[in-house]
């Protein structure tokens, strides 16, 4: 039932990504993603007492990875809506080169 719920929020995440033109609306979706393998990851350390410490601190470096990615991105979304005052990502081609 779990991983079921893991598998729900991932499909939910790419769906975020591949749908939303705000940089905003990616990054949530990057997120869930994120989330997603999370809780893959502390169900499989459940059911699996071999993979119980291992599952747990793979967990705690996604969460640890997750927080670096969104204070990185949300200053890079930051920087380009003060530049070109929007966050869509269709309209930014000069991050590109």
């Amino acid at each position: 039932m779990v991983l079921l719920l893991g598998a729900w929020v991932f499909v939910c995440g790419v769906a975020c990504l591949a749908l939303k033109r705000n940089a905003l609306g990616v990054l949530m979706g990057v997120e869930l993603v994120l989330n997603a393998s999370n809780i893959n990851l502390i169900a499989v350390a459940h059911y699996n007492p071999a993979f119980r410490l291992e599952g747990q601190i793979f967990a705690l470096l996604v969460i640890v990875l997750a927080a670096a990615e969104a204070a990185v991105a949300l200053a890079i979304i930051l920087h380009y809506y003060n530049t070109y005052a929007t966050v869509d990502v269709d309209a930014a081609q000069q991050l590109r080169n």
